[in-house]
């Protein structure tokens, strides 16, 4: 009798889940990198927040995080780049 392999324990099961755990991780810090603008009363253009939206990497999300903190203009997130 063979082994009944359910989907939910296969790899690429594991590897879809995980794939969407880092797009939820990313998502999440894109609208905490924008909302802190909102709080801050600071304009957000459109070109600026798609570029916000639609960046993956968590480590410059985390970047544009503390520059949103200090920035007086919703630009200055990629002065340093």
């Amino acid at each position: 009798m063979t082994a009944i392999q359910y989907f939910w324990r296969h790899p690429l099961a594991e590897q879809v889940r995980e794939e969407g755990r880092e797009q939820g991780r990313a998502e999440a810090k894109a609208e905490m990198v924008l909302r802190v603008l909102e709080w801050r009363a600071i304009p957000v253009p459109d070109a600026v927040r798609e570029r916000v939206e639609t960046c993956t990497d968590l480590d410059q999300l985390e970047t544009w995080a503390r520059r949103a903190v200090h920035a007086t203009d919703a630009t200055e997130l990629f002065t340093m780049e």
